[in-house]
């Protein structure tokens, strides 16, 4: 058994993942549809998370599978928050992408402007 959103591997009997409580699945549904860094690149960085759901959810929107790597640790609350905020796509989409969020951006600065 395999956790399809951590990728922990389980003894069979176990059926939910005691780290994220997500239903496993059987490896042999899985194989093949693990996430490996290679397949995905970084089309936009932040340090506002509202900005980085806004772009996930018209990425989203538009078809594209989205990742978000946030490097905030909750553990440490700091004076002013610094982290940087990573939205990564897989490579057969950064094209579009990239088309996407320069499109959203080029309104925003005509926005701006008004």
């Amino acid at each position: 058994m395999i956790c399809p959103k951590c990728e922990s591997h389980y003894v069979k009997g176990i059926t939910v993942c005691p780290d994220c409580q997500t239903e496993l699945i059987p490896f042999a549904e899985y194989e093949g549809n693990l996430i490996h860094p290679k397949d995905w690149v970084i089309v936009y960085t932040t340090d506002v998370n509202y900005e980085a759901d806004m772009y996930k959810a018209n990425l989203e929107g538009a078809g594209i599978e989205v990742l978000i790597l946030d490097q905030n640790d909750n553990n440490f609350p700091v004076p002013g928050d610094f982290s940087i905020i990573k939205i990564l796509v897989k490579n057969s989409d950064a094209e579009e992408a990239n088309a996407i969020i320069n499109d959203i951006n080029s309104h925003s600065t005509d926005a701006d402007e008004n």
